[in-house]
């Protein structure tokens, strides 16, 4: 109760409604087993095809625009598929085996189930994990506010590009500055997030538009489009692992399902597995036909976000724009809340303090938080010039979610059982093992070499 509910809401002040309070990363403090078992019991519990919704919802975004650059890294079209697919196996068992550890812990939030798993101390490394993946991803936010509204500004009735350029209220940081201020940073202080049901619709049905229009216009393209060179193979081994950051990043839901198989009607393993596969299919779709049509329409010319390639007087392209806009600027004070509620968490354990003190002292820890948070994601996003640098660093740590932390706690639960250890057992022992090498690889890799390009460039 401790996190986000002040002493007079205590008594049963408020919603009631269990959409009204984001359940997604809250603070180990937070009572959250009873409030969902309460839920699930008021609802009858999430039904299967509401699950899926809800997990294709999480894993689409944002990141869905830097797709068309991540198959022209990857060296093609062919490239960019068999990598998706080659992830996918790994994606998909990575939720089922949160699903499963979820339920042998009896825990209701991801960093719980690593922590339930995996001790004190991977617990922690996942808390913080959490919050730097959630800090970069609303830098990305920002970045991606500021590439649009320069087009949609453009696109715009004016003289000429020049004179546009010259107005000091059309320059891409005013903008970003202006819209973060009166837009977002309201919407980040409060202590719920009860929009965030209706943000979640329109992000899906914005997503759903990118990629709609991207296919149409790669099946109709513009006259004054040119693409550029088209790639059919990889130029180097390390150019394919080049795009993982970014099917990464765009996959990832893997922190947020976890209280979605919670507060599911029938909280089995077996349909849980059918709506994570039949969600990840719909991404995969989404995804491969934003990628391919995207590179394919411009080729090595594509920019880190596709959009960003369309010319600025396009309306169905500014109307994706403008979608893309809305939607980050409500999954801003979601992810920012997720971020909040982990560091409170840390803080609160680092401190030792008790409820009623944390309570009393909620409203101050929030406004400071969100304040720090929004000043540092604010300044930075002004100085990094495209969304691409920030996947880069930020995909590798989205690796952490699907491949490493769910493969120790696969491996850690099966340790656990001290009989029947058949052959299945030392089978799935072997997948945690490969989970937890390859995530480690890719992200060793992925981050060092973004640095590395970064230190270059």
């Amino acid at each position: 109760m401790a996190i986000n509910t002040d002493v007079e809401d205590w008594g049963g002040v408020g919603s009631n409604d269990s959409g009204e309070r984001a359940w997604l990363l809250q603070s180990p403090s937070v009572d959250s087993d009873r409030h969902l078992e309460t839920d699930r019991r008021r609802s009858g519990g999430v039904s299967s095809l509401g699950a899926v919704f809800i997990v294709v919802n999480a894993a689409l975004g944002a990141g869905l625009l830097n797709f068309p650059a991540a198959f022209n890294m990857a060296g093609g079209v062919t490239a960019g598929v068999m990598l998706q697919m080659f992830m996918l196996i790994f994606i998909i068992s990575g939720l089922v085996i949160l699903g499963y550890c979820s339920q042998v812990s009896n825990e209701s939030t991801y960093q719980e189930v690593v922590r339930a798993a995996c001790g004190k101390v991977t617990g922690v490394i996942c808390e913080v994990a959490i919050a730097v993946y959630t800090f970069g991803t609303c830098i990305a936010f920002f970045i991606v506010i500021g590439d649009q509204l320069d087009r949609l500004i453009a696109a715009m009735p004016h003289e000429s590009d020049a004179t546009v350029n010259s107005y000091w209220y059309t320059d891409r940081k005013f903008t970003i500055v202006v819209t973060a201020v009166l837009v977002i940073l309201p919407l980040s202080i409060p202590k719920e997030i009860g929009f965030q049901k209706y943000a979640s619709a329109l992000s899906v049905m914005g997503t759903w538009y990118v990629t709609i229009v991207v296919i149409i216009k790669y099946i109709w393209p513009d006259k004054e489009v040119t693409p550029g060179y088209v790639p059919t193979s990889s130029s180097s081994w390390t150019a394919v692992f080049n795009a993982m950051p970014t099917i990464c990043f765009g996959f990832q839901c893997h922190v947020s399902c976890v209280p979605v198989f919670d507060s599911m009607s029938r909280k089995e393993i077996k349909p849980w597995g059918v709506v994570v596969t039949l969600s990840m299919i719909i991404c995969l779709f989404v995804y491969t036909g934003t990628g391919v049509c995207g590179f394919l329409t411009f080729g090595s010319n594509v920019s880190q976000d596709v959009l960003m390639s369309y010319p600025p007087d396009d309306i169905a392209v500014a109307i994706a724009r403008a979608f893309i806009v809305i939607c980050v600027i409500t999954s801003y004070p979601i992810l920012h809340f997720c971020g909040r509620a982990v560091i409170e968490g840390l803080w609160l354990r680092f401190q030792g303090e008790q409820v009623e003190v944390c309570v009393h002292r909620e409203r101050r820890r929030r406004i400071l938080q969100t304040l720090v948070w929004f000043v540092v994601t604010l300044v930075l996003a002004l100085f990094i010039p495209d969304i691409g640098r920030v996947i880069s660093l930020i995909g590798g740590l989205a690796a952490c979610f699907i491949f490493v932390f769910p493969g120790l706690c696969l491996m850690q639960a099966k340790l656990s059982e001290t009989d029947n250890r058949s052959a299945s057992w030392h089978g799935l022992v072997v997948f945690g093992v490969v989970m937890v090498t390859i995530g480690a690889f890719i992200f060793g890799l992925t981050t060092t070499n973004s640095i590395y390009q970064d230190v270059v460039s």
